[in-house]
């Protein structure tokens, strides 16, 4: 049995790799990579022949876990895909939103590869994808059948690790992965039975949590932010990613103002946000999740839904404004309500999300109140930040301790190492040989093929 990375780069991004089970080749997620331009952002795909693939598993609807599925399918067309119901859902609004990105990337970046699907490519491939439920068995295969089965990853809504039972060996791929309960999303409920090979992120492996952190005292430092920033006359920007954060933040607000914390006032949201909005009310009512029933466009009172084709939509103070994107990308909501609030100290720019180093927001964050950034690369002008700048943790994925801690739990006899940076790899390898001394630990490189 081999483990292959498809990955073009080491870092998080592009996340694809494919397990080599006797007979039945299977493919771990399909992602994109957010640093990367062109046919370099997929994972290596042309090394894979043909018609030589018999499942592609996503974990979940990020783009760095699903953003390159058009490819590999087109390339693969015999293959199954396979994931839950809501990851599908919201994967085919994301992937349309791409084909967009792609297409005014072709003019701004002059990336001739782009678009590298269309939306007839998605339309033609969505029909095909099965959606099955966590805990309900399948398999994937002809000759060599492999038995798999998805639970909840606590993620996002709808994210899944997996289990592959395959030649009397039983593999745990867990994708992305939270085991605290977020606003709306519940916890991972991951299998704790003893496990031959655990495929493991690694995202937070750089930095420790503050031993005195609670999620609720967060929340409650957001609320006394937002309260304080409206009393002096200001008003709140919230980056935030379409998927995922702006229906967390949104429900983390609810929950502030039914605990009296901050008062109620105008919430704005728009673009891809309200689409992602939707389809998370589509499943307000599964068992599955956190605020059953609560459906965020119809019940958040004075929500309103910014209109589109507007460039520059009104700005008001005494309001939350949750804008895409999270990185603030240049040319987004986000970037453009930026140069409003930067400038004024009564306002506050608060960050809920993670936000690369060399994106506008980590730039931002980076430089801080009272710090000067450079909003736009190619204008060279930088503006002084006056409004407040804070951020907060309300991270999706699990903690570094709580990974090693599950590790040790399902005491595998070896640990492949993926989707993290090489500093957070290098902490897990030093911590596991601690904790697993007996486990055989492996960081398989950028198109690395390993054998287990």
């Amino acid at each position: 049995m081999r483990f292959h990375n498809l990955s073009r780069h080491a870092d998080i991004g592009s996340n694809s790799y494919m397990l080599e089970l006797g007979d039945t080749r299977i493919i771990l997620d399909a992602g994109t990579h957010p640093k990367h331009t062109g046919k370099t952002t997929l994972p290596d795909y042309e090394s894979l022949a043909p018609h030589s693939i018999d499942g592609i598993i996503i974990s979940h609807p990020h783009l760095d876990h699903i953003g390159g599925l058009p490819v590999i399918a087109a390339r693969q067309p015999d293959a199954a895909v396979v994931m839950t119901e809501p990851t599908k859902a919201s994967g085919v609004a994301l992937l349309h939103n791409s084909v967009n990105v792609m297409k005014s990337q072709r003019e701004e970046l002059n990336e001739r590869d782009y678009p590298l699907y269309s939306h007839k490519d998605i339309d033609r491939i969505e029909d095909k994808w099965m959606t099955l439920p966590f805990e309900q068995p399948f398999s994937i295969g002809h000759e060599d059948r492999v038995e798999c089965t998805f639970f909840r990853a606590g993620h996002v809504y709808g994210a899944a690790g997996v289990r592959i039972k395959a030649g009397g060996k039983t593999i745990f791929y867990t994708g992305d992965v939270h085991f605290e309960d977020q606003t709306l999303t519940k916890a991972a409920n991951f299998p704790t039975d003893p496990v031959d090979v655990l495929i493991m992120e690694t995202t937070r492996g750089d930095h420790p949590r503050d031993p005195g952190y609670t999620r609720a005292m967060e929340k409650r430092r957001l609320g006394d932010t937002i309260t304080a920033t409206l009393a002096r006359g200001g008003s709140i920007m919230i980056p935030v990613f379409a998927f995922g954060k702006t229906q967390e933040l949104l429900l983390m607000l609810h929950e502030l103002r039914e605990e009296g914390v901050i008062p109620s006032v105008p919430v704005h949201i728009g673009g891809l946000s309200t689409r992602m909005t939707e389809i998370a009310d589509d499943f307000a009512d599964e068992p599955d999740r956190n605020h059953r029933g609560y459906y965020l466009l119809d019940d958040f009172p004075e929500l309103n839904i910014l209109p589109r084709g507007h460039r520059d939509p009104p700005f008001h103070t005494g309001r939350i404004y949750a804008l895409s994107s999270g990185m603030m990308s240049e040319n987004t909501v986000s970037h453009r309500f930026a140069r409003r609030v930067l400038g004024s100290p009564e306002h506050a720019l608060l960050f809920v999300g993670y936000a690369d180093p060399d994106s506008p927001a980590g730039r931002i964050l980076t430089a801080g109140t009272g710090g000067k950034v450079r909003l736009v690369e190619k204008i060279q002008h930088d503006t002084e930040i006056k409004c407040q700048v804070e951020r907060f943790d309300f991270s999706g994925h699990a903690t570094r301790d709580q990974l090693v801690d599950y590790a040790v739990s399902v005491s595998p006899k070896q640990i492949f190492l993926v989707h993290g940076d090489p500093s957070a790899k290098a902490w897990f390898v030093e911590e596991l040989g601690k904790r697993l001394p007996q486990t055989k630990v492996t960081i398989c490189p950028p198109g690395g093929d390993c054998e287990f």
